[in-house]
């Protein structure tokens, strides 16, 4: 057994140790709108619940090298609204499409082939090819500082607002069925991982 003090790594050797075994790790694919109007979106598997009551989600969103925000965590910070979207064995290729670096004027929903879908109660597009999407609103972002006190990354916590969900999704006990879902997650480096063998564990009383 290895016993490490990160803070004797680097930020990448710390990467490759957080990546390669906090896995597997659900992915969300965020919409987000541009000043200009452009309708980002991009993936994240940084991702979580972070509470039931209210319906809380939480994002962390890594600063560029610089220390500048992402398009997405700008977006969601001028805009207080955006969309994550589950991502599946069924759009995985088109999400990750959206992960390449391009312009601020350019939707990568158009370079992925995606087809925006209005909202119901905010302004930003989902995207019709995921099962699940929710429309968030901006609960609060925590801007997170390195030890020289330089902004490293961006937690966005976004209210659930409203669920789309395939009706196909939901079993008789109104649970969602997740094999039909076909959720896919993030492992390290370019490994991605589908749903493989699972197993019952009942809670003691």
């Amino acid at each position: 057994m290895l016993s490490i003090d990160p803070e004797s790594l680097s930020e990448k050797e710390n990467y490759k140790f957080l990546t390669g075994t906090l896995i597997p790790r659900p992915i969300a694919f965020i919409t987000s709108l541009a000043e200009d109007g452009t309708l980002n979106g991009a993936p994240f598997s940084y991702f979580t619940i972070v509470s039931a009551n209210p319906p809380l989600i939480g994002i962390s969103v890594q600063r560029k090298a610089d220390g500048e925000m992402k398009d997405t965590a700008r977006n969601i910070l001028m805009k207080k609204e955006f969309v994550v979207h589950i991502t599946d064995e069924e759009n995985v290729s088109m999400v990750n499409e959206t992960a390449a670096t391009v312009p601020n004027d350019v939707s990568e929903i158009d370079l992925a082939g995606l087809t925006p879908v209005q909202s119901k109660e905010i302004s930003i597009q989902g995207v019709k090819e995921a099962k699940v999407r929710y429309e968030c609103k901006l609960h609060e972002i925590v801007k997170i500082q390195d030890d020289q006190g330089n902004s490293s990354c961006d937690f966005i916590i976004g209210r659930i607002v409203q669920y789309h969900i395939a009706s196909s999704l939901r079993d008789h006990n109104g649970y969602i069925d997740c094999q039909t879902l076909a959720p896919v997650s993030r492992l390290a480096g370019n490994d991605y991982a589908a749903l493989g063998h699972m197993f019952t564990i009942k809670r003691p009383q």
